[in-house]
């Protein structure tokens, strides 16, 4: 599916509310499907992505109940013999369950493969096979691609420091270490998104974090429970930035995430002059939460610093858009890991830019963006979601009509997203490729 984008003739004003966090709800359907008794949430994403994830537990043996905005999730895995797991396009999703499942021993016996699309397929895998084999674990992968084969056995607990800080490498060595046998240690390199470490609790696992190190005891039982998933600021970051973009907009996102561990976007933003304001804080569970306002800004670019990546690693597509409507240079450097996420999303993002007029360079860990006029034209998702949103956004500024061919991507963390642009006065259009 095509996506066209004219440019705005007016502001864009109105209140949106993103849908559930993505992060948030693939690790709710893993623990969920681990725990004993129900486990009931209500946000969870409705996309490809996380509803992949939510049937591979199913398929393992847990059983899903799904009722509008609520869903419960009756845990317990196995007895299974074999299953193939496709986890489709998300990342998050065979990562962690390889972790979760690694040591599992109602599933002793069982042959598991995880496999996933084209994309997810050609992702690194190592990262998280080498620390899971330093525990026991019996998997294995072809050239550190998918598929994954596990065959579940007893693991014992590690100290492990990753290469880099990364939030599934420490979700599924810590997934893993739930079921070894003593005290698993995660020595984190940098920050990383927590989500893991804030809801293992609230499941009744005692997770302790010591200056940069997080331990936790094998053993523990996890307890289902009552759980809220709030909005994503992921997915909020694109309709923040169509905000900051077109001139006199006025938009407010309700009930967004604003996890420390996840505000690089914000702290960009506003190294930029971009005009967002945070009210309203309130926390969910462990997580805090509150609304966010962005208004027409005069955007400047800027040197964003390599320690900010981290905390900002989803949403590089959308500064990069900004940065190519800004006034001056955007300077981005330590983004490498972008060249290994469901793209080489620096590659991609500067190919198409590219095509739309802008000038840039693209450098080995990053790029640097010379800001100002954008071109309309036609440019490609390569199947990447959240370029696609990128370059939609970036379209309502553009000098003529954006065309985004392979759009229907968008559908794997933010499904309503053209709805929700439309519904604050863009003018989209879905056409058949």
């Amino acid at each position: 599916m095509k996506l066209i984008v004219r440019p705005c003739a007016r502001p864009l004003t109105g209140r949106r509310q993103p849908p559930g966090d993505k992060s948030i709800s693939h690790r709710l359907a893993i623990l969920g499907g681990l725990a004993a008794g129900q486990s009931t949430i209500t946000g969870y994403l409705q996309s490809a992505d996380t509803l992949a994830t939510l049937a591979a537990i199913e398929q393992l043996g847990a059983r899903v109940e799904r009722e509008q905005d609520e869903i419960r999730i009756h845990g317990g895995l196995g007895p299974i013999e074999r299953a193939s797991l496709d986890l489709g396009n998300s990342g998050t999703g065979v990562r962690l369950l390889a972790g979760a499942l690694a040591g599992r021993s109602e599933l002793f016996g069982a042959e598991l493969v995880l496999t996933g699309d084209a994309s997810l397929s050609s992702r690194p895998m190592a990262r998280i096979i080498d620390p899971l084999d330093s525990m026991g674990a019996e998997i294995s992968a072809r050239d550190g691609r998918l598929p994954l084969r596990i065959r579940p056995r007893p693991l014992r607990a590690v100290r492990y420091r990753p290469k880099m800080a990364s939030a599934q490498v420490k979700s599924a060595v810590l997934l893993a270490g739930l079921v070894a046998e003593g005290e698993t240690v995660l020595v984190e390199p940098g920050p990383s998104r927590d989500h893991t470490e804030r809801l293992l609790p609230a499941l009744g696992v005692d997770v302790q974090r010591v200056g940069d190190e997080i331990r936790l005891r094998g053993g523990q039982a996890l307890s289902g429970g009552r759980f809220h998933v709030p909005g994503d600021l992921s997915s909020a970051a694109f309709l923040l930035a169509a905000g900051l973009l077109v001139p006199g907009s006025d938009i407010e996102v309700d009930n967004v995430g604003l996890n420390p561990s996840r505000d690089g976007v914000l702290r960009i933003f506003a190294a930029m002059q971009g005009r967002v304001d945070r009210a309203a804080a309130s926390t969910v569970g462990d997580e805090p939460v509150g609304q966010l306002r962005a208004r027409g800004s005069t955007l400047r670019g800027v040197s964003i610093p390599p320690d900010w990546v981290p905390l900002a690693i989803d949403e590089f597509p959308i500064v990069m858009a900004l940065a190519a409507a800004a006034d001056g240079t955007t300077r981005i450097s330590g983004a490498e890991e972008l060249r290994v996420k469901e793209s080489d999303r620096l590659a991609v993002m500067c190919r198409q830019l590219l095509r739309l007029g802008v000038d840039l360079e693209e450098t080995p860990d990053g790029a640097l963006i010379h800001g100002g006029t954008v071109e309309g034209g036609v440019v490609d998702s390569c199947g990447d979601h959240r370029i696609a949103m990128s370059l939609a956004v970036l379209g309502l500024v553009a000098r003529g009509p954006v065309t985004i061919c392979n759009a229907q991507w968008i559908r794997t963390s933010y499904p309503g997203f053209a709805d929700d642009l439309a519904a604050l006065g863009a003018e989209l259009e879905w056409q058949e490729e």
